[in-house]
């Protein structure tokens, strides 16, 4: 009833429930053979890398691969202007050379645990909900402390199903990671922001680290004298590839879903959210384009901006598209009507006869005060102006009465001062443009009462003033009063008239009347969506309901395919070095090829990586459901062996964290042969390949 074929995101621990079908898909191994805590499984190879993606080991030594763009601020941490490992690429061509990376972390799960009898004692449904968050809050902290005692594991307790179930994660935590690889940018993020989100698609994205443990065989913080990890389970690698049509499964940590919304949320986010989103992010893209096409200079200064305005701009779109083409709004309502039927029927005195009515009235209550967010974080803190003048007025506001924190703030403000203004003259033009564009855009839709202006002209006018005029672009008058700053003169930061509009906004939208009103109705929102949940899985016993992703570990299975995005156009599945070939353009920084691999191209010199047509792959699609946290996730084939690395989903598919269509929803993979192509014919880097167990 809710679930298509290939969706879901399925809990490792209860993967025999599924097996039955991932056979019948094709699947070759068991579900014991990806989680079994008894004995060293798949599980044991697949981390959580960073905190928010996914990595795997793939040789005995502690080699880990995961995406470039996850290892991304690692190689720009260690990039100089001498050694800029970013543009360059970076290879440890011996385990010395090897880059510690202070602070990263990859977690492997031990085991986990169904909890829920023991998180849930003492709770009924007559238990007042914020009794119920206290005893809750007390039973995981008891549990959590208990379950780990005496040992090196950590424990995380996380609620399921909106708190219907929980379940226990007990996690080894490394914190000795060294960078060991990562190829040029021109490489690892080929296509850039131009194919972000897009078939087909010839990225790159990997990037490769070793985890080391002490002597002894346990985390520890670096050392010299620590040693590469000895995992209990390294993936083999197959070089068979994935051809149409072969059952392939996604194994990692995937972020956040919300699949079991109601048609209140889904229209609120594709037809209300959204739409203002895109709108306000097109304003900024035009101006920052504009000036990026003026020079090769002004397109390196914005690129990574833009890039980052461009990243959700571009996905909301596909989701909302993807929403309305699914008629997702309309689908949702017809569920919500059966269920509705069904309780009144079976359940004529229950919540679940009234738990829709009150949900629709608990969004009542968020949607303007959520619009009005939206506004806030597309409009008011679109310049690099407002968001100045956010730090002045955190500052005048926060330590009001603390003089020596003030004065730390302050101080840090300065410093930043003297990169900020180092070339705001130029970047002036495009940040007053975007400025004004964004809050006029604002106030003609009527999110901004608090300013009383007759005509659009004279919105104009008064903003163009207030940025003439502050302090914020004057980089003299702006250290003249922070300098020796003290709590008490926040009032003269107040009266600056950018920090004054900004207070005025900020206060708006975020006063206590609406933060508490914010908090209480999205708190009845997650109460009534737990009832709701429980009574559809009631409704629905035979059903195999997944849980929404939240970053814990999660198999998604599906097949190899390409698509049909739109009329009389087809999608194969997989592309091949001739794509970068024929996408290339020395003069789009997003299409710059390699010499080197323009080299290789040219001599075909592919090695043992290339397919039966003598094509050398670069990435392939599949019909995994995947979402932000599967980044660097391992794909494996039907015999559990690594055949890619997901990296990113086709645009006509996004709405995947809401609804899930299989005619458009296609995971995006890097091809495990491309990745080991690129370092050992590119780099030269053999002695890793080596270390890999690989099956031709």
């Amino acid at each position: 009833m809710f679930s298509w074929a290939d969706e879901g995101m399925w809990i490792p621990m209860l993967l025999q429930r599924n097996e039955a079908a991932m056979q019948r898909a094709g699947m070759r191994i068991s579900a014991k053979d990806i989680y079994d805590i008894n004995h060293a499984c798949l599980k044991d190879a697949v981390l959580l890398f960073g905190g928010g993606c996914t990595g795997e080991f793939v040789s005995p030594e502690g080699l880990l691969l995961t995406n470039h763009h996850c290892g991304y601020g690692q190689i720009v941490k260690h990039s100089t202007v001498e050694h800029d490992y970013l543009t360059k690429g970076f290879w440890a061509m011996n385990r010395q050379q090897e880059l510690p990376c202070p602070g990263l972390t990859v977690v492997r799960l031990v085991r986990m645990e169904d909890v829920t009898a023991i998180i849930l004692k003492d709770i009924t449904n007559l238990t007042p909900e914020n009794e119920r968050a206290k005893l809750i809050a007390h039973h995981i902290d008891s549990l959590s402390a208990k379950a780990v005692e005496g040992t090196h594991y950590r424990a995380v307790i996380k609620p399921f199903y909106y708190g219907n179930q929980y379940f226990m994660y007990i996690n080894e935590v490394f914190t000795d990671v060294r960078l060991v690889g990562a190829p040029p940018s021109n490489i690892g993020k080929f296509g850039g922001d131009t194919d972000n989100w897009m078939w087909p698609r010839h990225t790159g994205d990997f990037s490769m680290f070793r985890v080391y443990v002490s002597p002894e065989g346990l985390p520890a913080s670096y050392a010299e004298e620590n040693v590469p990890y000895k995992p209990l389970k390294h993936l083999e690698i197959s070089l068979k590839g994935a051809n149409e049509g072969d059952f392939t499964f996604v194994f990692g940590y995937p972020g956040t879903t919300r699949r079991y919304v109601t048609h209140d949320q889904v229209d609120l986010s594709a037809n209300q959210e959204n739409p203002i989103r895109i709108a306000l992010r097109d304003i900024r893209l035009k101006h920052y384009n504009n000036a990026m096409n003026q020079s090769p200079a002004q397109r390196l200064k914005y690129a990574s901006t833009v890039a980052g305005i461009a990243n959700g701009w571009k996905k909301w779109q596909g989701e909302t598209q993807g929403i309305n083409r699914l008629h997702g709004v309309e689908q949702k309502k017809k569920q919500e009507q059966q269920f509705q039927q069904w309780a009144e029927k079976n359940h004529s005195l229950s919540d679940y006869t009234q738990v829709l009515g009150q949900m629709a009235k608990s969004y009542e209550t968020l949607r303007p005060l959520i619009l009005e967010r939206t506004y806030f974080g597309e409009a008011i803190l679109a310049s690099d102006f407002m968001n100045r003048a956010f730090d002045l007025y955190l500052l005048s506001t926060r330590y009001s009465d603390n003089d020596s924190m003030a004065r730390v703030q302050a101080d840090n403000l300065i410093r930043d001062n003297a990169s900020f203004f180092s070339d705001f003259e130029q970047h002036t033009l495009v940040d007053k443009a975007i400025f004004v564009e964004t809050f006029v855009y604002m106030w003609r839709a009527g999110y901004a009462p608090y300013v009383s202006y007759k005509s659009e002209d004279d919105v104009v006018a008064a903003l163009n003033q207030i940025y003439d005029k502050s302090m914020l672009t004057n980089r003299n008058k702006m250290d003249k009063v922070l300098k020796g700053y003290k709590a008490k003169q926040g009032k003269k930061l107040l009266s600056d008239p950018a920090v004054a509009l900004f207070a005025k906004s900020y206060e708006y939208c975020y006063n206590e009347e609406k933060k508490n009103a914010y908090a209480a109705a999205n708190c009845d929102i997650q109460r009534y969506m737990r009832t709701y949940l429980h009574g559809m899985m009631e409704q629905f016993p035979d059903s195999n309901f997944f849980p929404d992703a939240n970053l814990t570990l999660r198999v998604a299975y599906g097949h190899v395919e390409g698509f049909q995005p739109k009329d009389a156009v087809r999608y194969e599945p997989y592309s091949t070095l001739d794509g970068i070939m024929e996408k290339e353009n020395p003069n789009i920084y997003d299409y710059v090829v390699e010499p080197r691999l323009k080299e290789l191209y040219l001599n075909k010199d592919y090695g043992r990586y290339a397919n039966a047509k003598g094509e050398l792959p670069t990435c392939f699609i599949a019909t995994n459901h995947t979402t932000g946290g599967n980044s660097g996730s391992p794909v494996m084939n039907a015999d559990g062996r690594l055949i890619g690395l997901n990296f990113d989903r086709c645009w006509e598919g996004t709405m995947s964290d809401l609804l899930f269509d299989p005619d458009y929803c296609r995971n995006i993979c890097l091809d495990i042969r491309y990745c080991l192509f690129l370092i050992d014919k590119f780099a030269g880097a053999r002695h890793l390949i080596d270390e890999m167990t690989i099956v031709e």
